[in-house]
């Protein structure tokens, strides 16, 4: 139907809650936590079991049948925390769900929120807002969601070449690396994560790098050489520093060590690449925000508040796809009029 026509889409991924609720999910930390409160609660039925007996003689025999019985109500709780605290040590997310066991506690937007589910990723095409390619997974952060997404964008709209853009939640240099191997070109802004300009001193932008030289620039105009290469969680990556630094008469502005050192991952080109594609392309984010985020919105009103009904990633996978099976219909319907879709539809069948 030929709408495809532009090679460009936006990725994101959403949280979307399991048949599985908060209380029914458990961490190493999450249980030790209860079963504190636990054995707070039990001490305070033992204080009140011995206050009943010195003042109420009366009702003594009552009150301590009904105290007896929360109090064992709570050490088989606490029982069950610890059979749970045993399975946890086998597990290697440190993280199990009673109701769906696939399902994992997410961090959400909001400070201190969060909700046991599903991280659905989805690829979805700037022209007509199509989902061309969607999973859904159980690791709660996108690092390592985007080639995997733009590849899968990439072949199921028979594309030799693609755009996608996607938020700092998937800034990930191997990930950005594979991309531009497979022809697939990355918008995805750095996180803005340096010390040293949030403490009010230069960050690494204020250093240029020269190719030919294989050296930075400092801002003193200084030049920072190669020094050696180091691994550093399982990058290459290469230090320069220079050799000026102690007598610099701007170091308190750079650095608070004797001297500046600069890192460069071996394959740092790539990144500078991209970087010089959101260069051109300001409004490249706000093309994405308003191509993929409505669609997370639709599909989660169209699902209701529990988001999902059934359970385990196999069955939950099969859910999304019927859900994104009818966003895909609808949109398409509005896209091509009921008259056109019939047309489509007989064209297809033969």
């Amino acid at each position: 139907m030929k709408l495809f026509t532009q090679a460009i889409v936006a990725i994101d991924g959403s949280k979307f809650k399991a048949v599985n609720s908060r209380d029914r999910n458990f961490t190493v930390g999450k249980v030790d936590k209860r079963q504190e409160q636990i054995e707070h609660s039990i001490q305070r039925y033992l204080d009140a079991l011995e206050t009943a007996d010195r003042t109420q003689p009366a009702e003594v025999e009552a009150k301590t049948e009904r105290l007896q019985e929360k109090i064992r109500k709570l050490r088989t709780q606490m029982q069950q925390l610890d059979e749970v605290k045993q399975q946890l040590k086998d597990i290697p997310d440190g993280q199990i769900s009673l109701t769906d066991p696939d399902a994992r506690s997410m961090a959400t937007h909001a400070q201190g929120s969060g909700l046991v589910g599903y991280n659905i990723q989805t690829a979805v095409d700037a022209k007509h807002h199509l989902i061309v390619a969607h999973e859904v997974t159980n690791i709660g952060n996108d690092r390592a969601q985007l080639h995997t997404m733009a590849q899968a964008a990439k072949e199921a709209m028979g594309k030799k070449k693609l755009k996608a853009l996607a938020d700092r939640g998937y800034f990930n240099g191997l990930q950005i690396k594979a991309c531009e191997d497979h022809n697939i070109a990355a918008f995805v802004p750095k996180p803005m994560t340096s010390n040293a300009k949030a403490e009010g001193r230069f960050d690494k932008t204020d250093f240029v790098y020269i190719t030919k030289q294989d050296a930075y620039r400092c801002p003193a105009g200084e030049q920072a050489i190669y020094r050696f290469t180091s691994v550093e969680k399982a990058l290459n990556v290469h230090l320069y520093w220079p050799s000026a630094c102690p007598n610099c008469p701007l170091k308190e502005q750079c650095t608070t060590s004797s001297f500046r050192r600069v890192r460069r991952w071996e394959h740092e080109d790539v990144l500078e690449r991209m970087q010089q594609r959101l260069d051109r392309n300001p409004d490249a984010m706000t093309l994405r925000r308003s191509t993929v985020e409505h669609v997370f919105g639709t599909l989660k009103h169209w699902m209701g508040w529990t988001h999902f009904l059934t359970r385990t990633i196999k069955h939950v996978s099969t859910e999304m796809s019927l859900h994104v099976v009818a966003y895909n219909f609808k949109r398409v319907l509005s896209i091509l009029g009921m008259e056109g879709m019939m047309k489509a539809m007989k064209l297809a069948g033969a």
